[in-house]
């Protein structure tokens, strides 16, 4: 599946009647949410940038398959290991201000990039900036998460998330491919560096037009009970698990990113850092477009069988993808791996949603974090490893194979998720102890 995050915000707790669920644009009245909206999408627009730009020059400075996968590695190493902290603190401390520290990090770690570029630092350098930006949005994200039911009013709620990740899904699909033209035009990745830090900065400064971000559990003693009771509350919850095990799995072995370098290199696609930009923005507008079919027609009626459908499709999808030589061809599937992704992505975090309190959102968010990233980032590092000891179709079809054996071992061990009904939400309480029996 394609790089993604969480959506930038929490469930609403209570459903919402359908007269406030037509109101699409009803949070952009609140002016504190106006500037957290546009502050995050040039941000994320800036890290999508940022994230094809290390790729094209790790590869152009090693030429190596494994010093791409040492990227995801880099990565995911945070996300895995400090979980539990992010977790609490997201909980304990005013979620705007963590926001606010982590941008200036992440703004630093991107100055640090342009000026290695620049004057043709060691590679080991790079890694370094990576690591100090990724420890940064370890941090972030589950704040995030938690910040947007502070600034916008309940009966706006729904209007916030469904526009917060339409903004994602956009600079998904904006980022890469503006990353990859600046590129072209300025040989040279710096340009983009730059630029990332300029876009953290923008949301920095934006971020004080928002009002609002207190803590869920100020003041509370972080013991081990407490800290961990987002993993145990996971755990418990076998549907959360499984969906959650779903995708970490199905993205580790089927996450082909990290080699869109090498396909866009000559010998394989031959398209060059453009062609490379259209790669990594494929998938994100293949979900755009599946967003807006789901927003469409009515809530899916046997959603964990149609998950599960559709993370099958994706293994297909990325295997015609592997053998593919032809850039049309190899876009067409990447469009399609966004969208059927996007189905996997909107059951789960609408489980998420459902079944998560609000006093656990920061821990919660945070576990839901380190799945998605240990399957991003660790997927793109067992990518890289296979494709330098095999190659890069090796690596991609196998991996195309194993999301398909995933779904059929998942099915299996959760039988829960695959006769999971209608996700409406309309009676959770009960479905979930429908599930858990």
């Amino acid at each position: 599946m394609p790089p993604s995050e969480p959506p930038d915000e929490s469930p609403a707790e209570t459903s919402t009647p359908p007269e406030e669920k037509r109101q699409s644009y009803a949070a952009l009245r609140e002016p504190g949410f106006r500037f957290y909206l546009a502050g995050n999408f040039v941000s994320l627009l800036g890290l999508q940038m940022q994230r094809i730009a290390v790729g094209w020059e790790v590869w152009r400075r090693t030429e190596s398959a494994m010093a791409l996968a040492w990227i995801g590695l880099v990565g995911v190493i945070p996300t895995i290991l400090l979980t539990l902290v992010v977790g609490h603190a997201a909980d304990r401390f005013e979620r705007k201000q963590i926001v606010r520290i982590t941008l200036l990090v992440i703004a630093l770690a991107a100055v640090g990039l342009a000026l290695v570029s620049i004057f043709n630092g060691p590679i080991l350098a790079v890694f370094g900036c990576l690591l100090v930006s990724s420890i940064a949005r370890a941090f972030q994200q589950p704040a995030k998460q938690s910040l947007v039911p502070l600034i916008v009013p309940r009966s706006s709620l729904v209007s916030a998330i469904t526009l917060s990740t339409t903004a994602f899904q956009l600079a998904s699909a904006v980022g890469p491919a503006l990353g990859g033209l600046l590129i072209a035009v300025f040989a040279s990745a710096a340009p983009v560096y730059w630029l990332q830090a300029a876009t953290a900065m923008t949301f920095f400064a934006m971020l004080f037009g928002v009002r609002g971000g207190q803590a869920a559990i100020a003041g509370q003693v972080a013991t081990f009970r407490t800290v961990a009771a987002g993993v145990v509350f996971v755990f418990r919850n076998r549907l959360l698990l499984g969906a959650m095990a779903l995708d970490l799995f199905a993205v580790l072995l089927g996450g082909a990113t990290a080699l869109f370098p090498v396909y866009a290199d000559v010998g394989m696609l031959n398209v060059g850092p453009t062609g490379l930009g259209w790669m990594e923005a494929a998938p994100a507008v293949g979900a755009i477009l599946m967003a807006l079919i789901l927003a469409a027609r009515p809530p899916l009626r046997r959603s964990g069988a149609t998950m599960l459908w559709a993370v099958a499709g994706f293994g297909v999808a990325t295997v015609v993808f592997g053998i593919s030589r032809s850039f049309s061809l190899s876009l067409a599937m990447l469009l399609l791996t966004g969208a059927l992704d996007m189905i996997s992505v909107v059951v789960r975090q609408t489980l998420i949603q459902l079944l998560t309190p609000n006093e656990m959102r920061g821990r919660v968010s945070a576990v839901n974090s380190m799945f998605i990233g240990a399957s991003n980032d660790l997927g793109g590092f067992e990518s890289g490893a296979v494709a330098h000891l095999t190659s890069p179709t090796i690596s991609v079809v196998s991996g195309g194979l194993g999301t398909m054996l995933v779904v059929v071992l998942t099915a299996l061990a959760w039988p829960e998720l695959r006769r999971y009904g209608r996700l409406d939400g309309s009676s959770p309480a009960e479905e979930t102890n429908k599930q858990n029996d």
